[in-house]
């Protein structure tokens, strides 16, 4: 499962979000050219990625912030900008512009810290704003429970676009990121699933004080689990080229 769009748009235009991906673009591209020299890179991350040992041993704090605006590819860049996207106007817009940014930041960090209690003498550079952005879905799945995401499914040649509840897809997001993270080491590298476990939660946690302040459960029941403004619809139009029949 991937989520490509909601269906849920927000009251304000979402400021920080918009920034957070130029940003993370931007300094993406900034270090571009180093991926063509392995060892470059390598230095480059030592220096500004999230090392737990150096967190545990050395008190060099730097990383749990910056590792956050880095990216280990293009593809782990636009799944992560993807997913902040969907998720980050709605909840930006129910918190605000620099309320909303310092629940991402302290997401992030929050979420470096969990990774590291996972493996807190790792030499293994840990790169991502994906500990932030479990951070923002763990909160739309607080806020917004029932609002509709669409999923494009993928299994073997077979690819349809559903639409589901949030719930059921961060829900899934979630219990994934703990199974797997109970089969994974942080001293061997690889994904970082404690980090968007720890993310995730935290995200719930700091987004508890908005819920309460809204209402909590009236909140729910007033806009029935979803952003207070109208969906948005999507029709899909056939295909104008013609099909081609078989010849027998």
């Amino acid at each position: 499962m991937f989520p490509i769009r909601d269906h849920n748009p927000s009251g304000r235009t979402p400021y920080v979000t918009y920034a957070l991906i130029a940003f993370n673009i931007l300094i993406f591209f900034s270090y571009w050219s180093l991926f063509a020299d392995e060892r470059a890179l390598t230095l480059f991350f030592y220096d500004w990625a999230m090392i737990p040992a150096k967190v545990t041993q050395a008190g060099d704090y730097t990383g749990l912030f910056t590792s956050m605006f880095l990216h280990g590819g293009l593809m782990h860049l636009a799944g992560n900008m993807l997913f902040l996207w969907i998720f980050g106007d709605n909840m930006e817009d129910r918190m605000g512009h620099l309320p909303y940014l310092a629940f991402y930041l302290a997401s992030g960090v929050i979420a470096s810290l969990a990774h590291i209690l996972g493996g807190p003498g790792s030499m293994v550079p840990t790169v991502g704003a994906s500990g932030a952005i479990a951070g923002v879905m763990g909160g739309y799945l607080l806020l917004f429970p029932r609002a509709r995401v669409d999923i494009l499914l993928i299994f073997i040649i077979f690819f349809r676009v559903i639409t589901i509840p949030a719930a059921l897809m961060l829900a899934l997001w979630f219990a994934f990121q703990v199974l797997a993270g109970l089969g994974s080491s942080a001293q061997t590298g690889g994904v970082a699933y404690w980090a968007h476990a720890g993310g995730f939660v935290t995200g719930v946690v700091l987004t508890l004080p908005v819920f309460r302040r809204l209402g909590g459960r009236r909140f729910w029941a007033s806009h029935d689990g979803k952003p207070p403004y109208p969906e948005t619809s999507y029709r899909f139009r056939r295909t104008p080229i013609p099909r081609v029949r078989r010849r027998r």
